[in-house]
């Protein structure tokens, strides 16, 4: 098999690959980059010595971005799911809105959760503090954003809602998703049901011990 993914099942990039791949039922090898695989993470670093996960790997090419990972499944190993359009400006809309969940969602979580990484009580605060007032925002947007809409871009289930599913299930975690933000909480309730996703979440389910600030007796 030529396909191989080198990343850890709790990591939320790894997951919104996953989710692609679990969607179209792509075959592929997954190497997990842990401890006690030390030859996976040899070779990863060996690949992609940046030190970020995921990576992708088939045959002769490699790919370190989750987003050009995904367009490149459906370029190289399309499924039934097309989970970017044909149309260029639909295809447009969902590529604003990937990178709004890894840029406004996904990445303002983890200011919280690198503070709380460092031990530091003063960055934890400081951290969690950034990431509230940056999360608020995000969600406020995306109730709005969401009204009259089953997914992300739409009617489809697309790379939007790939990188939607671990940025939302991650920062609802960190910092709730209000009850006055209905659509939204909604959206991810829709998302945690999707067999896709719900797959990524009971295979990284061992490991919520390590979620710094306390994994919630949830989800």
């Amino acid at each position: 098999m030529s396909l191989v993914l080198y990343g850890h099942p709790f990591s939320s990039y790894t997951q919104k690959a996953l989710v692609a791949l679990y969607e179209n039922g792509t075959r592929f090898e997954f190497r997990c980059i842990a401890p006690d695989e030390p030859e996976n993470s040899a070779e990863w670093l060996r690949r992609w010595p940046l030190r970020k996960f995921p990576l992708l790997v088939d045959g002769g090419r490699q790919f370190a971005e989750t987003s050009v990972i995904i367009e490149y499944f459906q370029l190289a190993h399309p499924g039934p799911m097309r989970l970017l359009p044909i149309d260029p400006m639909a295809a447009l809309d969902v590529r604003f809105l990937d990178r709004f969940f890894d840029l406004h969602v996904m990445n303002m979580m983890q200011l919280a959760v690198d503070g709380a990484l460092t031990g530091d009580p003063v960055k934890r605060k400081d951290g969690m503090a950034m990431a509230v007032e940056k999360l608020d925002r995000a969600y406020a947007w995306l109730e709005g954003h969401l009204a009259g809409r089953t997914w992300a871009a739409g009617a489809a289930f697309t790379l939007a809602d790939c990188a939607a599913a671990p940025s939302l299930f991650y920062a609802d975690w960190t910092h709730c998703i209000p009850e006055s933000f209905p659509m939204l909480r909604a959206y991810r309730a829709r998302l945690l049901a999707r067999p896709s996703f719900a797959r990524v979440v009971d295979e990284a389910r061992q490991f919520r011990p390590l979620f710094p600030l306390g994994a919630p007796d949830r989800d």
